[in-house]
């Protein structure tokens, strides 16, 4: 359906590729990887054609559509969730704006005087809505805001009222409902809570056409996905099977190559020995020449290509004591709504709690209340002894002084360090080489997000409460996080729709739901064995 024959690419003095081809096949599931920066939004924008290759081809064959899905939603307001979804499905979407602005000419009393010809205009778009199947499109755009959490309030609402995220999820939305024949998605995971994740999971493994995605969350991706297109060094490698199978065969050719380069330059260095030690002796001279023709033939292996990949080792946490918090008969909401009433709850040290529940269940309330970004309206709420809590939430992000650089800004938390120690920090949270002179009032919200965890972390508290840490950190650094968090000896609090970091750190959840909170002893996976379910909003 699509191929990428030899393309080679450069963007001002960054080579993105060099001669590389790979293809999408009817059907197939796709997913495609790469370092930050390695070119995958420019390979779909070439796909679709906003760009084009500098040399090679891509084709696409005759008569198929494509849906692409991009971080950058552009500008949307003056229509429902619902209409905006509806826009993106084709023809049907004229004829449902032409029936908007009917309706709305109907209650126009200036025009009052055209009503008969209105009502004919408007019965014959009704028709033409009815021949396209419209109103059960209308239903199916609800469906998917349904699957993707919007309440009906929400549909029906002015799109330009919702957050950011939200209009990523509307913008997600339309290419679910066009259904093309190709789906390029680029971070669909972003922004979504695992309710809406899981439900976007089922619907992408039960779409029919051809998928080509690239996301940060490894469950979401190993699930769906069927075959990995890797973006390293100017090439296009492709293998077959999951982002799990990827790994591990990557990791293996790796293995393979190496054994192989160390083999050769064993040899080299063998024979140049021989070379070095008889050139002058004219009784090996035809020995010499010999060998030094076989050298000049041999095919170098290559060492494999190391990923920068920066560890970190965190200062161990200061010990607390036994009791970290606790909650005594917790009364809290907002207005006439209750979200929490007589909770009693407690976080022990070495204790980790995942929090889970539906959208609007109070998780981020929760945080909060033990934080004290909040106050109960009843009830208490105590720290224990000894207990220094770290709290990462969004608003944190607001907090970082903008005319400050990225490094100026961890100078200044942390004076006494040294320059290379601060520099390995915020090479691990994404920031290496000029990154590091960036004001913070031009970082994105993923640079923010980053740069707060690199600020609590380095001098690390016996208590993290963390409220979604792993939104916008791509696989490595989230690996990175998980690998120095699992060896953190503190109590930690947290919110996340990660599965492999859920999965990774938990040993308790707590499940918050509209009938009472639920405590289960055990860690995430223990939590779906015993409930049946992934996630509190799904059915078991």
């Amino acid at each position: 359906m699509i191929r990428l024959d030899s393309i080679s690419k450069q963007i001002g003095h960054q080579i993105l590729f060099i001669e590389a081809s790979a293809g999408l096949n009817r059907g197939e599931k796709v997913g495609l990887v790469g370092p930050n920066g390695a070119g995958k939004t420019t390979l779909f924008r070439m796909i679709t054609g906003e760009e084009e290759p500098d040399e090679g081809q891509v084709g696409v064959d005759r008569g198929i559509t494509i849906g692409y899905f991009s971080q950058d939603v552009g500008d949307m307001a003056g229509r429902s969730a619902v209409a905006e979804v509806m826009e993106g499905a084709g023809p049907v979407s004229a004829v449902a704006a032409e029936m908007r602005e009917l309706e709305a000419a109907f209650a126009d009393l200036d025009r009052a005087g055209e009503m008969d010809r209105l009502v004919e205009r408007y019965g014959e778009a009704q028709a033409r809505f009815e021949e396209l199947d419209g109103y059960a499109l209308e239903g199916r755009a609800r469906e998917v805001l349904a699957g993707l959490s919007f309440s009906e309030a929400m549909m029906d609402g002015d799109v330009g009222a919702l957050s950011g995220g939200w209009k990523m999820r509307v913008a997600l939305a339309r290419i679910l409902l066009m259904r093309p024949d190709v789906m390029l998605l680029d971070e669909p995971s972003n922004h979504l809570d695992l309710e809406s994740l899981i439900w976007l999971e089922q619907f992408l493994k039960n779409y029919p056409g051809a998928l080509m995605m690239t996301s940060h969350d490894r469950e979401f991706m190993n699930r769906i996905v069927t075959k990995i297109v890797e973006i390293d060094g100017g090439g296009l490698s492709t293998y077959s099977g999951n982002y799990e199978f990827y790994e591990q065969q990557r990791a293996q050719n790796e293995k393979q190559q190496q054994a192989q380069f160390e083999r050769q330059q064993a040899m080299l260095s063998k024979e140049i020995k021989f070379i070095e030690r008889f050139k002058a002796r004219a009784s090996h001279a035809a020995q010499v020449q010999s060998r030094v023709k076989k050298l000049e033939k041999i095919d170098r292996v290559e060492p494999p290509k190391r990923r920068q990949s920066v560890q970190f080792d965190f200062p161990a946490a200061p010990r607390s004591g036994e009791d970290v918090v606790s909650l005594s008969r917790v009364r809290k909401g907002y207005g006439a709504r209750s979200i929490y009433t007589e909770l009693d709850f407690q976080v022990r040290r070495r204790e980790r709690w995942a929090v889970m529940g539906i959208n609007g269940a109070g998780k981020s309330t929760l945080l909060k209340l033990v934080a004290g970004a909040a106050d109960p309206d009843g009830g208490a709420v105590a720290l224990g002894g000894s207990v220094k809590m770290g709290y990462f939430a969004q608003h944190s992000m607001e907090l970082l002084e903008g005319e400050r650089t990225v490094f100026q800004s961890l100078e200044d938390s942390f004076p006494q360090a040294g320059q290379g120690s601060l520099r390995n920090l915020a090479g691990c949270f994404g920031f290496s080489g000029d990154d590091v002179e960036k004001k913070c009032r031009v970082l994105s919200g993923g640079e923010k997000a980053r740069l707060v965890m690199a600020k609590m972390l380095y001098d690390p508290p016996n208590f993290l409460v963390l409220d979604e840490p792993t939104n916008h950190l791509d696989l490595m650094t989230k690996e990175m996080l998980i690998k120095a968090l699992a060896v953190y000896e503190g109590a930690m609090l947290f919110v996340s729709h990660d599965r492999h970091f859920l999965a990774a750190l938990s040993n308790r959840v707590l499940e918050v739901t509209p009938e009472g909170v639920h405590q289960y002893g055990g860690g995430y996976t223990e939590y779906v064995a015993r409930t049946g379910r992934e996630a509190p909003g799904l059915r078991s």
